[in-house]
């Protein structure tokens, strides 16, 4: 979990990136909590369309009903986060492979807030593309 406490303690900048852990959700989520940061999880098991990840992360991260799944409003919302974040989001790569241009798209949202104020700091657990997004080590 180096790479992670490195995030939550402020020794490394928050982004995106592929995390390889075998830390079980409880235990990740206990760990985010406990350095003050608010915990997210998705679950993108046979999410391969922008739209349905876009409604995933949306949920994931609780935004208005009003939430239009797309980028602006992914980008808007995410501007609206009250706490530093974390979001580990697991079997990314079938959205990756699908939508390799959508995944670019959606990640460089992410990335675009990830040093905002709130931090925002996304996990990719599992299998991917390796050159999609740095290692978290």
């Amino acid at each position: 979990m180096s790479g992670l406490a490195a995030v939550l303690s402020g020794r490394h900048r928050p982004g995106v990136h592929r995390w390889e852990s075998g830390m079980g959700v409880a235990d990740v989520r206990h760990a985010v909590e406990h350095a003050g940061w608010t915990f997210r999880y998705v679950d993108g098991a046979g999410l391969e369309a922008r739209n349905d990840v876009l409604k995933a992360l949306g949920a994931a991260l609780a935004f208005p009903d009003h939430y239009g799944a797309n980028l602006d409003a992914l980008n808007d919302c995410l501007r609206d986060l009250s706490d530093r974040t974390v979001v580990l989001w697991e079997a990314w790569s079938g959205f990756a492979r699908a939508e390799p241009d959508g995944f670019t798209r959606v990640v460089g949202v992410l990335e675009s807030r990830a040093e905002a104020d709130p931090a925002l700091e996304v996990l990719l657990r599992g299998p991917g593309p390796e050159d999609a997004v740095p290692l978290l080590g």
